[in-house]
C-alpha cells in the first residue's frame, strides 16, 4: 500500500512539475517534451507525409500558400518581438507547401511546418481566406499546443519517458501522437483542452493575418463558408474538438476591434 501511494506521489509530482504557462495566453499547460525534441520529430513526421502525397508546385495556389505564410511568418515574428518574446519560435524551420487532397483541411506542426490541402482553396477563395486559416494554423504552433496535446496523448497513454528514449521504445505511438500534435482528434476527456487551444488559435489567428494585410473582418466569412461547406453538421459542442461555428464567429466578431488596430499599422495592408 505504502509503495502505491508513493509510486502516485511521484506520478503527481511528475505532473505537476510539468505544467508550463501557455505563450501569451498566461493559460496552464501541460508540457512533457523539450521543444528540441518535438520539433526533431516533428520534422520527421511532416518530411515523411510529404513524401507520402503529391506537393503542388508551380500553380497559383502553392504560390498564394507561399506568399501567405511568409507575410503570417513576418507577422508572427514582429508580434513576438514587440511582447519580448522571440524565443518562442527558437528552433522553427518554417515550410509552406499544397498537396493533392480533397479534404478540407490545413495543418501547422511544431516548429513551423505548414501544409494546405488542395480541397481547402476553393472554400478559402482569396489570400485573405488563405491568410485566417494559416495564421489559424500557425498560432497553434506560437502557442506550444502540438507540445501539450502530445503531452495529453502520453498522459493519456501512461508514458513518462520522454524525447527520443520515447521514439525508441514506442515509435508507432509516438508517429501517432506527433499527428495528432498537429490537429487530430483525440479522447473525449481531452476535448476541452482542444476547444480551449482552438479558441486561442482563433485569437491569435486574426493579429496574425492582420499584421500580415490581411483584413480580419474576413475570417468570419470564411467560417461561415466552412460551415456551409460541411451543411451546417456539427456534433454537439461539448463532444467536438472545435468552437461550435456559432461560438466562433461571435468570438472572432469580439475580437475584431483589437485585431484592426493591428490591420491598420501594417505595412501590408491594401497589398495583394
Amino acid at each position: 500500500m505504502k509503495k502505491i501511494s508513493y509510486l502516485s506521489f511521484i506520478i503527481l509530482f511528475y505532473f505537476v512539475t510539468a505544467c508550463a504557462t501557455a505563450p501569451l495566453t498566461g493559460r496552464k499547460q501541460l508540457i512533457l517534451l523539450p521543444a528540441s525534441e518535438i520539433h526533431q520529430m516533428s520534422f520527421q513526421a511532416y518530411n515523411e507525409m510529404l513524401s507520402q502525397q503529391k506537393v503542388v508546385k508551380g500553380t497559383k495556389d502553392a504560390q498564394t500558400v507561399q506568399n501567405v505564410g511568409l507575410r503570417i511568418q513576418y507577422a508572427v515574428e514582429k508580434y513576438l518581438k514587440d511582447n519580448n518574446q522571440s524565443q518562442i519560435t527558437k528552433g522553427f524551420k518554417w515550410e509552406y507547401n499544397l498537396v493533392e487532397e480533397p479534404s478540407a483541411n490545413a495543418s501547422c506542426m511544431p516548429g513551423g511546418k505548414v501544409i494546405f490541402h488542395t480541397g481547402i482553396m476553393p472554400i478559402c477563395q482569396t489570400p485573405t481566406g488563405v491568410g485566417v486559416v494559416m495564421g489559424h494554423e500557425v498560432a497553434h504552433a506560437v502557442a506550444n499546443h502540438g507540445n501539450e496535446r502530445m503531452s495529453q496523448g502520453m498522459a493519456a497513454q501512461g508514458v513518462l519517458s520522454l524525447g527520443a528514449a520515447f521514439m525508441n521504445q514506442k515509435p508507432t505511438l509516438a508517429k501517432q501522437l506527433i499527428l495528432q500534435a498537429a490537429g487530430m482528434g483525440t479522447q473525449v476527456g481531452l476535448l476541452k483542452f482542444s476547444r480551449d487551444q482552438e479558441s486561442e488559435a482563433d485569437r491569435l489567428g486574426i493579429i496574425f493575418m492582420a499584421m500580415a494585410g490581411y483584413n480580419p473582418s474576413e475570417s468570419t466569412a470564411f467560417w461561415q463558408r466552412m460551415s456551409a461547406q460541411s451543411g451546417g453538421q456539427a456534433p454537439p459542442e461539448f463532444l467536438s474538438t472545435h468552437p461550435h461555428s456559432s461560438t466562433r464567429i461571435n468570438n472572432l466578431r469580439r475580437w475584431l476591434p483589437e485585431a484592426m488596430k493591428y490591420y491598420n499599422a501594417s505595412p501590408y495592408k491594401g497589398k495583394p
